[in-house]
């Protein structure tokens, strides 16, 4: 009995949700499983990064595990205003890199308009998506041109990224292409990923200006709307 009072208080002192100073709450499903990172210090400082209107988007942070993780391969997601991430954080960037991301998500439903319409994006996206089946074909590595051509996140072509190429060879492969393997995945996971690269390096935006400019000039157009 004893054992199991200490374990709950000390459970109780290691979970504690709070609300940041614009009103988000950040709420422990399940406490971290590594005690050095510092989620109130990630959280306030996603909050300096971006302008105060995007977190209208934005009501919860859930933390803890989730079935859709393993379903999906991922460690964080966005859905009904609530960002749900991971409670395995390898370190403070780690969690970071997770949330800024997610807001990309949460951004494209208030703005996917301003985003999408123009299909300057879209455009973008599949003539990259059509380099690469070139580039892998060639390569021995053969999937339906049909993957390719699909905007939408796909299981099969994400598992034949991933199980059959490898990220490791893949972000060899399309260096130069896409920021990482996993832009590749979809087109708003190619804005996602874009969206954070902005964000987390800040150093004039050279390498996402070179490698995706029409993401990089969707997120200055967002970056100064203000919908409130």
């Amino acid at each position: 009995m004893l054992k199991n009072y200490i374990q709950n208080k000390q459970l109780n002192e290691q979970v504690q949700n709070f609300y940041t100073p614009s009103g988000i709450h950040v709420y422990f499903k399940e406490q971290l499983l590594n005690d050095w990172v510092d989620v109130e210090e990630v959280v306030l400082k996603l909050e300096s990064l971006m302008p105060q209107y995007f977190f209208n988007e934005m009501d919860m942070i859930i933390v803890g595990h989730f079935g859709e993780f393993e379903k999906r391969h991922i460690n964080a997601f966005y859905k009904d205003s609530a960002l749900y991430v991971s409670n395995f954080q390898t370190n403070n960037e780690d969690l970071l890199d997770d949330l800024v991301h997610e807001m990309a998500h949460a951004i494209e439903e208030a703005y996917g308009y301003e985003i999408y319409a123009d299909s300057e994006i879209k455009d973008e996206f599949l003539n990259k998506r059509n380099n690469l089946y070139n580039i892998l074909w060639k390569m021995g590595f053969k999937a339906p041109k049909s993957l390719f051509l699909d905007t939408e996140y796909d299981k099969e072509f994400d598992d034949f990224l991933l199980k059959d190429i490898g990220y490791d060879k893949l972000a060899a492969i399309m260096q130069g292409m896409f920021i990482n393997p996993y832009a590749a995945t979809s087109l708003r996971e190619y804005f996602a990923t874009a969206f954070t690269e902005f964000y987390l390096h800040t150093d004039e935006h050279r390498f996402l200006k070179t490698i995706s400019p029409q993401a990089y000039k969707k997120i200055i157009l967002i970056n100064r709307l203000d919908k409130v």
